[in-house]
């Protein structure tokens, strides 16, 4: 009995199986800076300075996080932005003025367009001086208003403050791995959910009842978390304000929860991205088997991929018996039709044994 159809079988399952592992092996690289496009590398905005984007900052010297809650958000992403926030504020009624430093990882891989509008107008020093215009206790801290200036003496400022922004709207963005956990941060908008622009705000403890599906509105998209200097959004979040005099005491609403004394953004800039860590590697992030960056790597992501379909339009399509225009439209618009061709057939032949009865 002759094994030919076995053969043939044999032959299309092998031909398959070298086509998906030749383009799953094939790299895919960051055009910016050369590592690879994986759940652990984003992508990042192509205005970005060079100078942070190599300075790798270590998780482990974080010690003064929010509280955890089992997110998603918990664990720093290797490569993600890191964002330096210092910050100027008087915690008591006639007290000392304090200055601290708030770090924030920003999450570019789940909310793209959010994150590089952040990281945009931080990059462009937009923020700095700017005082946070909105307080209450246990809830938020919320700034990102270029009209919350001084003007004169605190609390001299515009009239429109607190209703303006960069004056360039982003569309609301959510992701199932993110939420109103403590520490949180937030994109502030009105009432139309695609208005926001500038402003954001810090979560004070959780704040779950603004996630989207906890609201009618389409809830407030986060992109960021505090990693450090937690105490001082706790602290800020605590200054005495115009609804709440004694801070965190009497709380007499309605608005503006101005602070009394001013708080203040001194600066935002990015400073780096999460450490890689000794122990990361291509074959953990689910890349391929080449490690090369830039231009180098995008040259060889090209020519594998070239490589690869130059070898499965040279076993033949005719050769194999199902419908190559349904299966691959996109390659039979590359390849022209041929014959099976006799040297891939004999390197096929050869790995297979063929039994006779």
């Amino acid at each position: 009995m002759s094994a030919y159809p076995l053969q043939v079988a044999m032959r299309q399952v092998i031909l398959i199986a070298m086509m998906l592992l030749l383009l799953a092996a094939a790299p895919a690289f960051s055009p910016i800076n050369g590592k690879l496009l994986t759940d652990q590398s984003p992508a990042f905005s192509t205005t970005a300075s060079e100078d942070w984007r190599e300075n790798e900052i270590d998780p482990a010297t974080w010690e003064d996080g929010p509280a955890l809650e089992g997110s998603p958000m918990d664990t720093p992403q290797p490569g993600d932005p890191v964002v330096r926030m210092v910050v100027r504020y008087t915690p008591d009624l006639g007290g000392s003025e304090v200055e601290g430093e708030i770090i924030l990882e920003l999450f570019p891989r789940w909310v793209p367009t959010t994150a590089f509008n952040f990281a945009g107008l931080a990059e462009t020093q937009f923020y700095d001086g700017i005082f946070f215009h909105r307080i209450i206790d246990d809830f938020v801290a919320q700034s990102g208003d270029p009209s919350c200036k001084t003007v004169g003496v605190y609390p001299g400022t515009n009239v429109n403050c607190g209703e303006g922004g960069s004056g360039q709207t982003i569309p609301l963005e959510h992701n199932d791995n993110m939420s109103h956990v403590d520490g949180a941060i937030g994109m502030a908008r009105s009432l139309d959910p695609d208005s926001a622009e500038s402003q954001f705000y810090i979560c004070d403890g959780e704040q779950h009842q603004l996630d989207p599906e906890n609201r009618d509105d389409e809830g407030y998209a986060t992109f960021g978390v505090v990693r450090d200097g937690m105490s001082y959004v706790r602290a800020l979040a605590a200054v005495p304000t115009s609804n709440d005099p004694l801070g965190g005491v009497i709380r007499v609403p309605p608005g503006p929860d101005r602070p009394i004394d001013e708080a203040r953004l001194v600066s935002v800039e990015l400073i780096g991205v999460v450490m890689w860590g000794d122990n990361h590697s291509n074959s953990d992030s689910g890349g391929s088997l080449f490690a090369t960056g830039g231009v180098v790597g995008f040259m060889v992501n090209s020519l594998f991929l070239l490589w690869a379909l130059a070898l499965i339009e040279l076993a033949g399509w005719n050769g194999w018996n199902m419908d190559k225009e349904k299966l691959f439209p996109f390659l039979t618009e590359i390849f022209s039709e041929r014959g099976q061709d006799v040297m891939i057939d004999h390197a096929v032949d050869a790995v297979l044994i063929d039994v006779d009865d």
